[in-house]
């Protein structure tokens, strides 16, 4: 199947809801399938990048959904919204690939996870979301993405799909729950876990810069 099922083509004049274009192409409709990749496709790529940190494998993993999305169509039960079915799919691909890939030189253990942020650190956070667009804070907040991207990198997988589902993505704790196939509680958890750990990652650097 390959590369031959995303197809680059001029969209249709009239955009076609989620629920007709996955009918028609459950009836074989190759261009209402090239439709709902076309749709969904930057949105897969961004998702996959923002977990994986590597445009490669958010590349295979783009490519790696929507051939799934394609075998599995059928099973779509239109339960849930078709946006939450995909992102599951994706989820699983980056899932795959980041444990086949992992070190433990890449990630830190889960025990580091259990540690309570340090006081302060809500109020740091605070101070640096209120700072005045100057060129120093403009240039502060770009050190502190970059630095806060290395501090994802180091959290376990299923904590770092967590965090950004919910706090990056926007998703609601019932539907990322959904998408990971947990539970609430288990999702407000590893949360809870995942913004404690990243907060103590970046304190220092946050101390360093008062």
């Amino acid at each position: 199947m390959g590369s031959s099922i995303i197809q680059k083509r001029p969209p249709r004049t009239a955009q076609q809801p989620d629920t007709v274009l996955i009918q028609q192409a459950k009836t074989g409709d190759k261009n209402a399938f090239t439709d709902l990749v076309r749709r969904y496709e930057d949105t897969v790529y961004r998702f996959a990048f923002k977990v994986c940190r590597d445009r490669e494998q958010a590349a295979e993993a783009l490519q790696d959904t929507f051939i799934n999305v394609y075998r599995k169509l059928d099973s779509f039960d239109g339960k849930s919204k078709f946006s939450t079915w995909l992102y599951t799919i994706v989820t699983n691909n980056c899932l795959m690939k980041q444990r086949r890939r992992r070190t433990q030189a890449r990630e830190e253990p889960l025990e580091v996870l259990d540690a309570p942020p340090a006081a302060g650190q809500n109020r740091q956070a605070r101070q640096i979301a209120r700072s005045e667009e100057t060129p120093a804070a403009l240039l502060l907040d770009q050190e502190l993405r970059r630095v806060l991207d290395e501090a994802i990198l180091k959290l376990p997988v299923d904590y770092r799909l967590v965090f950004v589902l919910r706090d990056v993505e926007g998703k609601s704790t019932q539907e990322t729950a959904v998408i990971l196939g947990i539970s609430v509680e288990a999702t407000k958890s590893r949360l809870r876990r995942a913004r404690a750990f990243l907060r103590e990652q970046l304190s220092p650097y946050i101390e360093h810069q008062r």
